[in-house]
C-alpha cells in the first residue's frame, strides 16, 4: 500500500489521507462519543436516574423492618407497615395537606426574600473592595451561626407570628447565598473580564451579561446550600413558634410529641425528607441543565 493511500476509519465511515494512527484514534474517541450520546432514549435515561433511589428506598425499609423485628423498644418503635398507613390516613383526613401548604408557603417566601437579600448583597461585597474588608467575614460568621440561635431574638423582636419565622429563615439562608455569588465572581477568569471590557461591557451591563452568567455554578452551588439552611430554620421555627389556628408541619410534629404518637410523628418525618428530595432533584436537574450547556456533559 502507497504511503500517501488514505485509511478508512472502521468506526465512523470517515476517510484520513496519509493513514495518521494519531487521526485514526481520534477517530475511535468520535464513534465512542457519539455511542455514548447515542445510548437509550428517555425512557431509559429516566430509569437510570430512578433505579438508584428505588434501590436505596427499598434498603432502608428494609433496614427498618429488621430493626423493628429486632425487638429494639418493641413497644414505641413503629413497624414500617402501620407507619405507612398512618400517613396515608393523615392525606386522606386533609388536615396534612392543610399543614404541608402553609410549611411550602413560608419556605417559599423566605427563601425568595433570602434570594433577594442574598443576591444584593453578594454582588455589592464581590465588586466593591471597601465593603468586602468591611463585612466579608460577617457574612461567613452569620452562616456558620446555627439559626436556632436567633429565635429567641426573634420572638422578642416580632413576637410568636409568621414574621419571626421569615426572619430566621432569612438570616439562615441569605449569607449562604451570598457567599455563593462571591464565590462565582471571584473565580471569574481575568481574560473574560478583560474581553468583555474590549467589546464595551461596562459596570451594570458587564456584570448582567458576562460576570453573572460566568458566576452561575457557584451562585446555583449558594442557593442550594442556602435552602437546606432555610428548610432546616423553617423545621425548628415551627416547633418553636406555635400560631394558633395555623396547622404546619411543626405544629404536627410537636403535636405528635405531647401525645408520644411516634408512628404519627415518623409519618411526617417521612413527609418532611420527601420535600427535601424532591428539592434536592430540581436543584440538580438545574446543575445539570448549566453543565450541559457549559459543554461539559455530552448532549443526550
Amino acid at each position: 500500500m502507497a504511503a500517501d493511500a488514505p485509511t478508512p476509519a472502521a468506526t465512523t465511515g470517515h476517510v484520513f489521507p496519509g493513514g495518521s494512527a494519531s487521526e485514526a484514534a481520534l477517530a475511535g474517541l468520535d464513534a465512542l462519543d457519539l455511542r455514548e450520546q447515542r445510548t437509550g432514549g428517555l425512557p431509559a435515561r429516566i430509569w437510570a436516574s430512578l433505579w438508584p433511589k428505588v434501590l436505596a428506598i427499598a434498603l432502608v425499609l428494609a433496614i427498618w423492618e429488621l430493626i423493628h423485628l429486632s425487638g429494639y423498644k418493641k413497644s414505641i418503635f413503629p413497624a414500617p407497615g402501620p407507619t405507612l398507613a398512618n400517613l396515608w390516613d393523615q392525606l386522606h383526613t386533609g388536615l396534612l395537606w392543610h399543614a404541608i401548604g402553609t410549611t411550602l408557603q413560608r419556605a417559599v417566601i423566605g427563601f425568595a426574600l433570602a434570594i433577594l437579600i442574598g443576591g444584593v448583597v453578594g454582588a455589592l461585597v464581590s465588586r466593591i473592595r471597601p465593603l468586602r474588608a468591611a463585612v466579608g467575614s460577617l457574612i461567613t460568621g452569620l452562616q456558620t451561626l446555627p439559626s436556632i440561635a436567633w429565635f429567641p431574638f426573634a420572638i422578642i423582636l416580632f413576637g410568636n407570628n409568621t414574621t419571626a419565622i421569615l426572619f430566621v429563615i432569612v438570616l439562615g439562608a441569605a449569607p449562604s447565598i451570598a457567599n455563593g455569588l462571591i464565590t462565582g465572581v471571584d473565580y471569574t477568569p481575568p481574560l473574560l473580564l478583560k474581553a468583555g471590557t474590549m467589546m464595551g461591557l461596562r459596570r451594570l451591563s458587564l456584570y448582567r451579561f458576562l460576570i453573572l452568567p460566568a458566576s452561575l455554578p457557584a451562585f446555583v452551588a449558594g442557593l442550594k446550600q442556602g435552602w437546606a439552611f432555610a428548610w432546616r430554620s423553617l423545621m425548628a421555627g415551627e416547633l418553636l413558634v406555635i400560631i394558633a389556628n395555623q396547622p404546619s408541619l411543626g405544629v404536627l410534629l410537636n403535636t405528635n410529641q405531647d401525645q408520644s404518637d411516634l408512628v404519627s410523628a415518623t409519618a411526617i418525618i417521612i413527609v418532611i425528607l420527601i420535600i427535601g428530595i424532591c428539592v434536592d432533584a430540581a436543584f440538580g436537574a438545574a446543575d445539570r441543565t448549566i453543565r450541559r450547556r457549559w459543554g461539559l456533559t455530552a448532549s443526550a
